[in-house]
């Protein structure tokens, strides 16, 4: 932690982050030929985007800078890893944390960690089956592909969408706002797999417009002031390993978690290493 990394995070405090967001969410929503076609191509060189391995590579052909920021992959661009009880990755990004949960505690960065009870918007008896279990954070970096994808087969159970704050979820800021992840506006969904309970949470952040599930589609409201719990036991929805089953309009953050004794890392994975969706990460101990 240095001196500019304290002063970026900090600076974000006074920020309304809510208005700014909508703010973001409109501009980047705007259909203006003039403006998409002028600031597309620039955020492409600037990011280093990979145009090659989108469905559609002509940036000009995207209706608003939203739509090119979600945009598809050709088909076999991200395919799932092989092998029995393989866990595959939701997202690209960088993997910047994974490792056992300690209780009720997750590592948020070096040095600083957070409540699972929090994360899961207080909910004591859902953290309940995810402690002593493991857990992995992916972020997602503009330049990255934003669609998230399942890390295997499930059937989803409940979904919550729990308000908050919207800080940056960068390296920098996770260093220095302490339990960042559970201060964040977030959507939580709740999966039952062969490997027993798992939570996919979607992180919200900055310039984070909204966060969309494809049984759903947009959940992050323009305003909550408490949890919102969506039961789907009676009216389940399945989906298969590597499925879509949401997306960031804008960049941000997910989090996986798994029951104890359920799954093991890869051991050649580290903190801080690239990721890609469908490779991957692990295996899972079927029930």
């Amino acid at each position: 932690m240095n001196f500019s990394e304290t002063l970026f995070a900090l600076s974000q405090y006074p920020l309304p982050h809510h208005a700014l967001s909508r703010l973001m969410g409109y501009v980047t929503r705007s259909t203006n030929p003039t403006f998409k076609n002028w600031f597309i191509p620039r955020f492409i060189r600037l990011f280093n985007v990979n145009m090659a391995e989108a469905a559609q590579e002509d940036p000009a052909a995207y209706a608003c800078f939203n739509d090119f920021f979600t945009r598809a992959l050709k088909p076999g661009a991200r395919p799932p890893a092989e092998g029995d009880n393989t866990l595959v990755c939701p997202a690209d990004g960088v993997l910047s944390q994974f490792g056992a949960v300690d209780s009720d505690r997750l590592i948020q960065a070096k040095g600083r960690d957070y409540r699972l009870t929090d994360l899961l918007g207080g909910d004591e008896a859902l953290a309940g089956e995810f402690q002593h279990g493991q857990f992995a954070t992916v972020y997602l970096s503009p330049r990255d592909y934003h669609r998230l994808h399942m890390p295997l087969a499930g059937r989803l159970r409940a979904m919550l969408h729990v308000p908050g704050r919207l800080f940056s979820v960068n390296s920098a800021t996770t260093r220095v706002i302490p339990d960042l992840f559970a201060r964040n506006e977030r959507v939580i969904a709740i999966f039952d797999t062969e490997a027993g309970p798992m939570a996919l949470i979607l992180v919200g952040a900055i310039f984070v417009a909204s966060i969309d599930t494809v049984w759903h589609g947009t959940v992050t409201p323009p305003s909550a002031d408490a949890v919102q719990r969506w039961d789907y036991r009676d009216a389940p929805l399945n989906l298969e390993r590597g499925a879509e089953m949401g997306r960031f309009n804008m960049g941000s953050t997910i989090i996986v978690l798994f029951a104890k004794d359920r799954m093991a890392w890869r051991a050649d994975l580290s903190a801080g290493t690239a990721v890609r969706m469908g490779q991957a990460l692990g295996a899972y101990v079927a029930s």
